[in-house]
């Protein structure tokens, strides 16, 4: 039993819960995993996995446009194993807006979405804005200001609730297998 994780990251802090789900999967049930950023995933080799993850990050409301092309492009892959996708954003650091139901960008996307994973989470992602541009610190500057949250843009502040990302990989690894 193998698992591909595929992640959307702009920052890195979806490319940590990927690394840190890959880790439990391994650590946890003993199932292997591949960690592979979305952008590389286009010739993908399907065959040696029976089951597939994909995170992805928003910025400014959106989804990377390459996270709907490759389910597009792999639907039926996607679909000929279980699958689990989590999103990551800055509005999960509300607890209110942490579940797929709650979240407008992960509710949005599923609805609009061919496919329709097994397993789905919303987890709070990292404000990091030493990091950013000025453009882009400017702007989540605003956005944060206007939605309550961390305006000092000397800061880091991790949101991310490791307990919730480990409780996700352990309902991932529960899944059974449609390829076997």
């Amino acid at each position: 039993m193998k698992t591909l994780i595929l992640f959307s990251s702009r920052d890195g802090q979806t490319r940590e819960i990927a690394a840190f789900i890959a880790n439990a999967l391994r650590e946890e049930h003993g199932i292997d995993s591949d960690v592979i950023n979305l952008a590389r995933g286009e010739a993908m080799s399907w065959p040696g996995y029976d089951r597939v993850l994909i995170g992805a990050s928003i910025r400014y409301g959106h989804f990377d446009p390459a996270l709907l092309k490759f389910v597009k492009q792999h639907l039926a892959a996607l679909q000929a194993r279980h699958s689990g996708f989590f999103s990551v954003n800055l509005t999960a650091r509300k607890p209110e807006k942490r579940t797929p139901q709650t979240n407008a960008y992960t509710r949005k996307f599923l609805l609009n979405s061919p496919w329709q994973p097994d397993a789905c989470a919303v987890f709070a992602g990292a404000l990091r804005y030493p990091r950013y541009g000025w453009f882009d610190r400017f702007m989540i500057q605003l956005i944060m200001r206007m939605t309550g949250g961390e305006t000092d843009t000397t800061k880091e502040v991790e949101y991310t609730d490791w307990s919730q990302v480990s409780r996700f990989a352990q309902e991932f690894a529960q899944l059974t297998s449609k390829t076997s």
